[in-house]
Order: structure tokens, then C-alpha cells, then sequence
């Protein structure tokens, strides 16, 4: 359905100036960038096509993706002069109205309006005109007929002209740019069965079909609302996560003085003043203030959470409990709910192989229907020689032929896929991932942060000097490593103020600090120790030592994250071979994979995970990564599927083709049962949009069916596609999250790790 504006709007959305595309740009990697438009006209596969076709054939241009639903299209361009290509210029050329595209949660569904009015228009014009039928069929006298017949004319021409522009509109759009649609056929069939019934009337003739064209035309809106509104409601929760976002915020300028200004205009390094109740309007950070935050948005924690001076928020969190003082880090574009809005999104962009085959069968379609509908024509004239028949038989052929079933088969299963992950806690990144991940065999997870907490805790407290364990503890405070965090928050209640002549970490080994002459060393038994039996090494994960001599030893263990233990078990039930690939140490490497009965690789740095995961695709392994640092981003990028969670980093988090917001890894089997229903309802889509076109078409072509009963047929088919495919909302979890966190058998812990 298209959602036209007036003339003058057009006209000033066609001549957005160049420089405004560049600002609202994003920058991609390197000389990449990313430009959203809004293409209100697209509404089915052909549309799709077009569009995509006309932006990829500019100069420039590495691709572009339009999101059916959002009537948005994503264009990646590389920025290699100073203005970027003429964008809605070659869309308008192309027959398609596009301006900048922006997320309004509150937005009312004008699109739906429209489709109710005509929809009510229709309904009541079709209910009066077929009054009129009913006394035509009783048996009226012809001058009564005659009466009848003008006076549904004069209900169906306005009627048409009024509810009819929502097909008409876009076939015009469509044939006046040298292209069809799906909304051709349609029109054609209403327009031919109004002229057809006029024509009847003009001579007295004893049928018109003004019920059954304004009959046709009312089944036909029904089928599109019930499209229009199922579609919507299928992503309500993007909708409801786009209503998270603020409004504006209160910003502090530089002089002082407080301006309360639109989210869109708030910049990085922005002071902001953030009452309590208030949401984060951007990614920002604590400056100033205590309080509680819930931040279920981000981790599914119902928990609050502090917040405190040099705390980092997300965009969307609520602020509970006091005023804060923070500083945007981040644009609204570039915050944490612009990313998780992109990444639902892009569930209805990827280009599948199943959707780009539905999308070329609909756009291949019209011209066939029309050619169905012309032999048809010709032959059934030259079978009985009644133009009169001859043309009802060719309306029904196009109405019950419309595309409308296989263009949806795929799209409605994406976004009901999408819409169910979301309100399991999984973002996806990329709609060609559900793809991927039903195809997978092989699970490759990497250890720590991922299969594990990555909050390494002591655990030999009790049997510690309280002088040494304060010690270790002020040491530890100077540095941002999980061991550090982990001994300086048990030191903290007990700690003096200890005063170092030099401190300094040095990578890889530890912390070194110098006080009273004497060097203190807290790290790896083989760096802050003058000598250290092998044995030494394997039994301490770290020392504290004075001038080379050992003053205490801390043991550290890690936990696993809640439902690692559920989700390798549900796995490998169900067939998939399951790997533990990590930069650490073989030791606490090995333990971890023998307590879950998995194979295990050590100490492999970023390109040996990749080269690893590239060795499996090699041996014909459908591998999907599961990672959350840095060093496994190429790893990431490399896989088949890859899944990170919501802690990983942004680079990570980046990579991955879906992301997993809460601390469970339940999240993991999850995605791949919804894939594998999603593959599944797919398959039945084209399989019942296929039967349905070769049962209804020769029947439509042998003269069995009216426009009326072609209409109710067509409208069926869509609506049966549909009501498909939100099946897949309502099927059961078959993995149920665990909140248990199980403790890593290792005696040694983490030992492998250094601070």
C-alpha cells in the first residue's frame, strides 16, 4: 500500500539537498557509509526489486536492502567524493517517492487508516448495491432493472474512484514507468468488471456486475488490511522498543543556562541533567549522582542496578531513584537502542535465498497473469465467439492469480521469527541468518566471557593474612583486570591508605609498585618470583611477592554462565557437534571442556580461531561461532552463523549475526529451534502459494469461477500464508532457561591467567 503525500511534499522530498543525506549518514568501516530512506510506495517483491535495482545501479553504491515492512530502504555507499549519488533523485526517476527516513514510535499507521476508510466505503457501497441485485434476481420488471442497475452505477463509480485508489494508484506508479505489479492485475479486474456492467446497462442488458466489481473490490481490501495489520503486529515489538527511546533531555550548555533539546540534536560530550523516571535519552556516562537504574532492556535483569560516577548507561534504561548528571557518548543514531532497533530490522532485510526466489516469481508474475488472462480471452472467443463471457472469464483469471500469497511466504515468516527471538532476549543482525543457523552442524564456543562469566571470584579468602590480603588488595585497585576486581573487592572494606613511592602494570605479567625501597610484585608466579618450581606454577594462579620472595598466594575460579551446562547438553542431543576454541591456557581450558563432555583447543590466538572455523567449513561443517571479545571477531565474521551476547564487545557485538541480551546461554539452542521452525514454515508457504496458483488457475481459465468468488479466493490464499506463519509464535519453548551457576570443577581455577 502507498502512503502518498501532496504535491508540494513531493516535490520537496525529491529535492533534498545532497549535504543533508551526507550528515545523516552513518559511518560504516573505512570509506563506507550508510543512508536510510524512507520509500513509502513499496508494497510487494516486484517493488522490491525495483528499487533495489535502480539505487545498485549507482555509481557508488555497494548495496541496497529494503525492509518491506518499514517501507525502508538501507543503502551502503562508498563516500569517495564530497557529495554522495543522487539517492531519491533515481528513486523518483523510478517511479518511487523517498525522503530521510526516521523512527517515530508514536507515529499514527496512516497506511491503516486509509485501508479502514476504504475498507467501510467498500462494505457499505457493496451491502446496498447487492440490495438492488437481490430484487434484480427476484424477478423485477425491466424498467426496474433498468433503475436498479443505474443506481448501483452511481454508488459504484464513487465508490471505486474513492477505494479503489489504494490498488489503482500504485498500478499507475507502476505501468507509467514501463513496469507491473501485482496491483495491475487487480485493477484491471475491478475497472473491466465496472465497465462490463455499465456497458450493460447503457444497452439494457439483463446482467451488470456492479455487486460483483465493488464485491471484489471490498474481498480484495480485506485481504490487504488483514495483510497490513498482521505484519504490524508482528513487529509490535519493534514498535514498543522504538517508544523506549526519549523524546529529548534536559542539556546543560556551557554558560550554564539549561535548554531542553530533541534527542536528535543531543551530540557527544553533551552535559545532560537526568531527573529521576527519566529515560537515558542517549549512551552516555555517570558524572555526577547516585542512583538505581533498571536495565532489563540490556541484560533482562529485573534487578536495579547503581549507577554512580563513571558508570556507563545505555539508551533506554530508566532512571529510578535520584538525579544524575551524565555526558552523551554517542548520538541518537549511534546509541544502544538505535542498534537493537537496527538489528530487528535487518531481520526483514536479509536477502535469503527463499526470499529473493519468492521475490523473483512476484516480480516475474504480472506479466505472465496478464498473458494467462489475454489467452484466455482469445480462447475462449474463439470457442464461443461471446466477448461478453469471454472478458469475465479473463477478469476472474486476473484477480485469482495475484502474487499476493508468494510474496509474503517468506517475509511473514522473518519477521514473526524476528519478533519471537525478541521477546526471548535475541537481537538479530542479519534476516539471512535464520537461514544459516537451520543449516548448522557444528557449535564452537569460545571460553571466557562467553561459556563463562568472565568474573573471575577468590576463593581462598579465609585462608589469607588479613595484612597481606589488604596489601594484594590496594595493588589490585590500581588495575582493571578480572583477577584485580575480583581481590580488590574483597580487600576493600579493610583497606588502609597505603601510599606506593611508583606503581605500574606491566602487560601480560602483573602489577609491579615500589614502596620503602622494597619491590612488590602481584602476578604470575614466574614473573614475581626470583625462582619457581614448575609444580609452584600450577598450584598458585597468582603471588604477591616482596623483592622476589613470596608473601601470600590468591586462588581464583570462574563460574559458568547460567544455562552453559543445559545448552552444550541440549546440543548434543540433538546431533550437533559441539567445540570449546580459546586464547587461554590448556589447563583451565581443558577442565572446562572434560565438565561438559566436549573437545577442547588451547591456546589459539585470533587467526588460529579463524583458520580453525575456516579448516570446518573446508571439511563441508556448517559452523556457527559463539563469542564475545575482540579477539574473537574474525572468528565471528568467518562462521556460518555467529552469535554473540549483549556484553561482548562492539566490534563483536558488531560481527555477529544475532546477539543474545540475557545472561543465559539457553539463548543458543533457542535461535536454532526458531530457525528451524522458520525453515520449515517457509518451505510450507511456497509449497501452499505453488498448489494454490495450480489449482485455481486452470479452474479459473475452464470458467468456473466468477470475479466475485475469484476475489474471496485470492484474499484466502494471503491470509492462509499469513495466519502460517505467526504458527510459529505460538509453539512452546523447547529450551527453558536456567538461572543456575554452576562453579568450574578445576582445583586450580582459571590458573592459566595472568592479571
Amino acid at each position: 500500500m502507498s502512503c502518498c503525500g501532496t504535491g508540494a511534499e513531493l516535490s520537496m522530498l525529491a529535492a533534498t539537498d545532497p549535504r543533508e543525506i551526507l550528515l545523516t549518514s552513518r559511518h560504516i568501516a573505512g570509506n563506507l557509509r550508510q543512508t536510510d530512506l524512507s520509500v513509502p510506495d513499496v508494497h510487494c517483491g516486484a517493488c522490491i526489486h525495483t528499487v533495489e535495482k535502480a539505487l545498485g545501479e549507482l555509481s557508488g553504491v555497494t548495496s541496497a536492502r529494503v525492509n518491506l515492512s518499514t517501507r525502508r530502504v538501507t543503502i551502503k555507499w562508498r563516500a569517495e567524493r564530497d557529495t554522495p549519488p543522487d539517492f531519491i533523485g533515481r528513486l523518483h526517476d523510478a517511479g518511487y517517492e523517498a525522503h530521510l527516513f526516521e523512527i517515530d514510535g508514536d507515529a499514527g499507521d496512516a497506511t491503516l487508516s486509509e485501508l479502514i476508510r476504504a475498507l467501510a466505503v467498500s462494505g457499505f457501497a457493496a451491502g446496498n448495491i447487492m440490495l438492488f441485485s437481490v430484487s434484480v434476481w427476484s424477478g423485477a420488471e425491466p424498467a426496474t432493472r433498468d433503475l436498479f442497475h443505474g443506481l448501483s452505477a452511481l454508488i459504484a463509480l464513487p465508490t471505486l474512484l474513492y477505494a479503489g485508489r489504494v490498488f489503482y494508484r500504485s498500478a499507475w506508479q507502476a505501468l507509467r514507468h514501463g513496469r507491473t505489479n501485482m496491483d495491475v492485475p487487480i485493477s484491471l479486474g475491478v475497472s473491466l468488471a465496472f465497465g462490463m456492467s455499465l456497458y450493460e446497462t447503457a444497452i439494457h442488458g439483463p446482467h451488470a456486475y456492479f455487486d460483483a466489481s465493488v464485491s471484489l473490490l471490498f474481498f480484495l481490501l480485506i485481504g490487504r488490511t488483514l495483510d497490513h495489520m498482521m505484519r504490524e503486529r508482528a513487529r509490535v515489538a519493534v514498535k514498543g522498543l522504538a517508544r523506549l527511546a526519549a523524546r529529548g533531555a534536559l542539556v546543560q550548555q556551557g554558560d550554564g543556562t539549561q535548554t531542553y533539546l530533541p534527542v536528535a540534536e543531543i551530540k557527544p560530550g553533551m552535559t545532560i541533567l537526568l531527573a529521576a523516571g527519566e529515560r537515558v535519552p542517549v549512551d552516555a556516562m555517570v558524572t555526577h549522582g547516585l542512583s538505581e537504574l533498571d536495565v532489563s532492556l540490556v541484560s533482562g535483569e529485573s534487578v536495579p542496578q547503581p549507577a554512580q560516577p563513571g558508570a556507563e548507561l545505555r539508551a533506554g534504561t530508566l532512571n529510578l531513584t535520584g538525579p544524575l548528571t551524565i555526558t552523551a557518548s554517542a548520538a541518537a543514531n549511534d546509541s544502544f537502542l538505535a542498534e537493537m532497533l537496527r538489528m530487528m530490522e535487518a531481520a526483514e532485510q536479509g536477502r535469503s535465498s527463499y526470499r529473493r526466489i519468492a521475490d523473483r516469481a512476484s516480480s516475474l508474475y504480472a506479466p505472465v497473469v496478464h498473458l494467462a488472462a489475454l489467452l484466455t480471452l482469445i480462447g475462449w472467443m474463439v470457442v464461443e465467439g461471446d466477448w461478453h463471457h469471454a472478458i469475465t472469464i479473463a477478469v476472474a483469471v486476473l484477480i485469482i492469480t495475484c502474487p499476493c500469497a508468494l510474496g509474503l511466504a517468506v517475509p511473514m515468516v522473518q519477521v514473526v521469527a524476528a519478533r519471537r527471538l525478541f521477546e526471548a532476549g535475541i537481537m538479530i543482525r542479519d534476516g539471512g541468518a535464520l537461514e544459516r543457523l537451520a543449516e548448522i552442524d557444528t557449535v564452537v564456543f569460545d571460553k571466557t566471557g562467553t561459556l563463562t562469566q568472565g568474573n573471575p571470584r577468590l576463593v581462598n579468602a579465609d585462608r589469607l593474612d588479613p595484612t597481606m590480603l589488604t596489601l594484594a588488595g590496594t595493588i589490585a585497585a590500581h588495575s582493571r583486570h578480572p583477577f584485580s576486581r575480583a581481590l580488590a573487592s574483597v580487600a576493600q572494606a579493610a583497606m588502609p591508605s597505603i601510599t606506593f613511592d611508583a606503581i605500574s602494570e606491566i602487560p601480560g605479567c602483573g602489577m609491579e609498585a615500589c614502596m620503602g625501597g622494597s619491590v612488590l610484585r602481584l602476578g604470575r608466579p614466574e614473573w614475581a618470583l626470583d625462582s619457581v618450581a614448575s609444580a609452584d606454577i600450577d598450584a598458585s594462579s597468582v603471588v604477591l611477592s616482596r623483592d622476589g620472595t613470596r608473601l601470600a598466594d590468591f586462588r581464583f575460579e570462574d563460574s559458568l554462565r547460567a544455562g552453559a551446562a543445559e545448552c552444550v547438553t541440549e546440543l548434543k542431543r540433538d546431533g550437533f557437534a559441539v567445540e570449546v576454541v580459546s586464547g587461554d591456557r590448556e589447563a583451565p581450558v581443558r577442565a572446562l571442556a572434560a565438565s561438559l563432555g566436549v573437545s577442547a583447543f588451547a591456546g589459539v590466538l585470533p587467526g588460529g580461531k579463524t583458520e580453525h572455523v575456516a579448516d570446518l567449513a573446508r571439511a563441508g561443517k556448517k559452523v556457527l561461532m559463539v563469542g564475545d571479545g575482540l579477539n574473537d571477531t574474525p572468528a565471528l565474521m568467518a562462521a556460518h552463523a555467529s552469535m554473540a551476547p549483549a556484553s561482548a564487545a562492539d566490534v563483536g557485538r558488531n560481527a555477529a549475526d544475532l546477539v543474545f541480551l540475557r545472561d543465559n546461554l539457553s539463548a543458543v539452542p533457542l535461535a536454532i529451534a526458531v530457525a528451524r521452525e522458520a525453515q520449515k514454515l517457509v518451505r510450507q508457504n511456497l509449497a501452499l502459494a505453488v498448489c494454490y496458483n495450480f489449482i485455481a488457475v486452470p479452474i479459473a481459465v475452464l470458467g468456473h469461477v466468477t470475479p466475485l468468488v475469484a476475489a474471496i479466493a485470492m484474499s484466502g490464499s494471503s491470509i492462509v500464508v499469513v495466519a502460517n506463519a505467526l504458527r510459529l509464535r505460538g509453539r512452546p519453548l523447547s529450551v527453558k532457561p536456567s538461572d543456575r551457576d554452576a562453579v568450574l570443577p578445576s582445583p586450580h581455577g582459571l590458573a592459566g591467567d595472568s592479571l
